[in-house]
């Protein structure tokens, strides 16, 4: 069972087919089908089942993933940590980062970066919290940052604020720009916030009742919206208000499209952390990156514990 076999099962997951994998692996059908198939033989048990027309994995398969993904990244790290001997300070890093990490703090970061290593191949994707968790995972990506640590055994995560969260309303509520003793003074408003969805991190409708429930508050209003720019939306046409991060409500209130209700007993943050996979490869360069991250973010003012 070698790297590249692996690999072909991972892409044909990911992709949702053997024609799908063949394109992204550039590679004819027939050769993936073979890979796969020797790959089966040698475990002896199927990989994949066909459902309604749908390549699925098997119990086999699903039970194969995790062990496959830190095998192929390992595979990755070995191949890296050997070019990095001929050139220290070239080859590629991969940042992975929650979308609203993404500002001018982030564009700080890149810019000295590049400055410093013109000869480094520097990536950059957006995702959610979990997804980063996921990328670094599968060695697609060399640094992660997202909100919250991830407590799975095969990655590390390394604190570098806490951001403050805000009661964000509409320009026009009554309470807009004012201040407020109890959290209870907002029970009678209609709030927004995220859905519940299993491994999403974002500020869910759950964590808003916890927040009332330590506040001796019961049931709120409550409108689920599965987007942070529809929430905002929302906010700013005055159909309810939200607790968002700070950086999620930055732009909106540098335009003063939306304002803010201070809370003066809450005391809630979101963590900010780097995400690397444990005992995987960093190059100088992308130690040189984690550095840089460290030091931009660690004048951040955040909330105090």
């Amino acid at each position: 069972m070698d790297s590249d076999a692996l690999l072909t099962f991972l892409t044909v997951h990911r992709r949702g087919g053997i024609s799908s994998a063949a394109k992204a692996l550039h590679r004819s059908q027939p050769a993936i089908s073979r890979r796969i198939a020797l790959l089966e033989q040698e475990l002896g048990v199927p990989l994949f089942e066909r459902i309604a027309g749908r390549t699925m994995l098997s119990d086999a398969g699903r039970v194969m993933v995790p062990y496959a993904e830190r095998a192929v990244a390992a595979a990755q790290d070995a191949e890296n940590a050997v070019r990095a001997l001929a050139r220290p300070n070239s080859g590629p890093v991969a940042l992975a980062v929650v979308g609203t990490l993404a500002g001018g703090r982030l564009s700080a970061i890149l810019k000295r970066f590049a400055a410093e290593h013109p000869e480094v191949e520097l990536s950059l994707r957006t995702a959610t919290s979990a997804e980063v968790s996921d990328m670094i995972r599968r060695g697609e990506a060399t640094i992660g940052l997202r909100y919250d640590r991830d407590r799975s055994r095969d990655l590390d995560c390394e604190l570098l604020f806490a951001e403050r969260m805000q009661v964000v309303c509409a320009g026009d509520h009554p309470r807009a720009g004012g201040r407020v003793a109890k959290l209870a003074d907002l029970s009678g408003e209609r709030w927004i916030a995220f859905p519940v969805v299993p491994g999403r991190r974002e500020m869910t409708a759950s964590h808003v009742f916890a927040l009332f429930q330590i506040h001796g508050l019961g049931e709120i209003d409550w409108t689920p919206v599965d987007s942070l720019t529809a929430q905002k939306r929302l906010v700013e046409a005055g159909l309810g208000i939200a607790l968002l991060s700070e950086s999620n409500a930055a732009e909106e209130l540098r335009y003063k499209t939306i304002s803010t209700i201070d809370v003066r007993d809450l005391k809630a943050s979101h963590d900010v952390v780097t995400v690397t996979r444990r005992g995987g490869f960093l190059s100088a360069a992308a130690r040189r990156l984690m550095e840089i991250v460290r030091k931009e973010y660690g004048g951040t003012k955040g909330f105090e514990r």
